[in-house]
C-alpha cells in the first residue's frame, strides 16, 4: 500500500482536486510503466510467516537490503518500514508481505530488468537467513492468527474498521499478495477509454494470472480467492465503478467518487490521525472531527484517493489492480498485457471495440466468474478463454507497433513477454490449475510441497 504523500499546497478550490488528477497528463514520449509486485516471506524450517523483528524477519530483510545493496531507509516512529532507491521503494504490506514499487520505466525490457534485480538481492539475503518467498494470490496454509500486523501507523487503523465494513478486510490486509502495473494517459479523453477498457478487461487479467485456489490449507473453489476477498472487503471502496462508463465521465466525475469514499486517516507531523469513516466533503469545509477547523492539503488528498480500491483507479496515474502475485516470469507478463492493450491507440482501439457493449451486469458477471472458474468461466455467451486469446492478441499487435528493442538492440520488441500468457492460452491453464493438479496428484494432499517448488 501507499507511503504518504508530501509537497501538496492547501485546497483553496474545489476545481483543484480534479486538476490533480488532469495534472498527470503527459504527452505519449513521456509515458512510463511502474510495475508493482508483493510476495510472502516465511521461515524455510518451520513454512510459518515472517514476523517483523527477528534473525529471520522481515527486519533483517530491509536490514539487509539497506546494508549489503544500496537501499536508503524509509522509517515511521523508529521503525524501519521501507526502502528507496532509484526511483523505486521498497515496502511493508500489512501482514509482512514484501513489495516492490518500481521505478517509471520506459521499456518492459527495464521494468523485467528491474524486477530480476530485487528479486535476486532478495533472494541473496533471505538464503542467507534461511528465509523464502513465493509468489501466491493468498496466503495457502497460514491463518489470521498466525500472520503478524506490521507496525504502521495506517495499518493499525485499517485493522480496527475492516472489521465493522466486510468480510475479509483483514483477510485482504494480511493474506493476499498481487502484482500491478501503472500508465499514463495523455489527456482526459485518454483517461476514460483507458479506464473504461481496464475496467471491462480486468477481469481477463484475473483469469489469466489466477494463482490463490487454496486457503486455510485446503482447495477454497476459486481459481482466485484473492479475487474474492476484494470482492467481500468494503462496498464503498472497490468494485467495477458502472459510472465510468456513462456519459459525461471524466475527471469531475471520478473526484465526486473519491469524496464518497469513508476516510482512513489524516497524516500529520510523522503520525495517522483516525479519521475512519468520516468524510472528506466535511474535511474541504474544516468540519472534519478528527481535526476541527483545518482544512486538507493536497497531500491529503492524494493520500485519500490512495484508500480507495476498485479493480482500476486513477491518481496521477492509471493502476491495474486485478492480478494475482505469482511466479517470476508472470510478473513481466503484466506490464506487458496491459502496455500492449493501452499505449498503442489501434489496439487501445480495438480494446475497446470489444467491450463497449457489454452492461454493467456483463462486467461484474466477468468479474465473479474469472475469480471462480479462471479461463473457464462463462458470461451471457461470452467465453473466457475466447476472450482472453483475442484480448492477447490485441495486446501483442500493441506491442509489435511500440517496437521497443530490447538485449541491446537484439529483441526487436516486447512481445515476447506475453509467451507466459500465450500458453496459458494454448492449454487452457492458468497457474492455479496447476496448482490444483500437483495438489489433487504428487503432492496428496500435501500443500507444504507449495512452498519448496513454487518459491522464488
Amino acid at each position: 500500500m501507499s507511503i504518504p504523500q508530501s509537497g501538496g499546497g492547501p485546497i483553496e478550490r474545489h476545481e483543484q482536486l480534479a486538476e490533480y488528477l488532469a495534472d498527470g497528463c503527459k504527452p505519449k514520449s513521456e509515458w512510463r510503466i511502474g510495475t508493482e509486485h508483493e510476495k510472502f516471506g516465511y521461515c524455510k524450517d518451520t513454512l510459518k510467516p515472517l514476523p517483523y523483528e527477528g534473525e529471520r524477519s522481515i527486519l533483517a530483510v530491509l536490514q539487509g537490503l539497506r546494508d549489503g545493496h544500496g537501499w536508503t531507509p524509509v522509517e515511521e516512529a523508529g521503525k524501519l518500514i521501507g526502502l528507496e532507491k532509484d526511483g523505486a521503494n521498497v515496502s511493508l504490506e500489512p501482514g509482512g508481505q514484501l513489495e516492490l514499487s518500481g521505478a517509471p520505466l520506459e521499456t518492459i525490457h527495464e521494468t523485467c530488468d528491474e524486477v530480476n534485480a530485487h528479486l535476486r538481492d532478495v533472494k541473496d539475503i533471505a538464503d542467507k537467513i534461511g528465509v523464502g518467498f513465493i509468489g501466491l494470490g493468498a496466503a495457502p496454509i497460514w491463518k489470521h492468527e498466525d500472520m503478524p500486523l506490521m507496525p504502521k501507523g495506517r495499518y493499525v487503523l485499517m485493522n480496527d474498521y475492516m472489521e465493522k465494513v466486510g468480510d475479509m478486510g483483514r483477510a485482504m490486509m494480511r493474506r493476499t499478495c498481487t502484482v500491478q502495473v501503472n500508465i499514463d494517459f495523455g489527456s482526459e479523453a485518454d483517461m476514460v477509454q483507458k479506464l473504461r477498457v481496464a475496467l471491462a478487461l480486468q477481469p481477463v487479467a484475473t483469469a489469466l494470472f489466477a494463482n490463490s485456489p487454496f486457503f486455510e490449507g485446503k482447495p477454497n473453489g476459486h481459481k482466485s480467492w484473492r479475487s474474492y476477498i476484494w470482492r467481500h472487503l468494503d462496498d464503498a471502496r472497490t468494485g467495477m465503478l458502472p459510472f465510468v462508463f456513462e456519459d459525461g465521465f471524466g475527471f469531475e466525475r471520478y473526484v465526486e467518487y473519491a469524496l464518497d469514499v469513508p476516510m482512513y486517516f489524516v497524516y500529520r507531523d510523522g503520525k495517522y490521525i483516525d479519521a475512519l469513516g468520516m468524510s472528506f466533503r466535511d474535511f474541504l469545509q474544516g468540519k472534519l472531527p478528527a481535526l476541527p477547523g483545518e482544512t486538507p492539503t493536497l497531500s491529503d488528498w492524494a493520500d485519500h484517493l490512495t484508500t480507495a480500491f476498485p479493480e482500476a483507479r486513477i491518481k496521477k496515474f492509471m493502476e491495474m489492480r486485478g492480478a494475482d502475485g505469482g511466479p517470476w516470469r508472470r510478473l513481466c507478463a503484466l506490464p506487458a498485457f496491459w502496455v500492449g492493450l493501452t499505449y498503442d491507440q489501434s489496439a487501445l482501439d480495438a480494446a475497446w471495440d470489444l467491450v463497449k457493449g457489454w452492461d454493467a451486469e456483463t462486467r461484474e458477471g466477468l468479474r465473479v466468474a474469472a475469480a471462480r472458474d479462471g479461463l473457464q468461466a462463462q458470461v451471457g455467451g461470452i467465453n473466457m478463454h475466447d476472450l482472453a486469446r483475442e484480448v492477447v492478441a490485441i495486446a501483442e499487435s500493441g506491442l509489435k507497433e511500440r517496437a521497443r528493442p530490447g538485449a541491446g538492440g537484439l529483441v526487436p520488441d516486447e512481445t515476447h513477454f506475453l509467451n507466459a500468457l500465450k500458453e496459458s492460452i494454448q492449454s487452457g491453464k492458468v497457474p492455479a490449475d496447476e496448482l490444483l493438479e500437483h495438489f489433487h496428484g504428487d503432492w496428496q494432499g500435501d500443500l507444504t510441497q507449495i512452498y519448496p517448488e513454487y518459491s522464488y
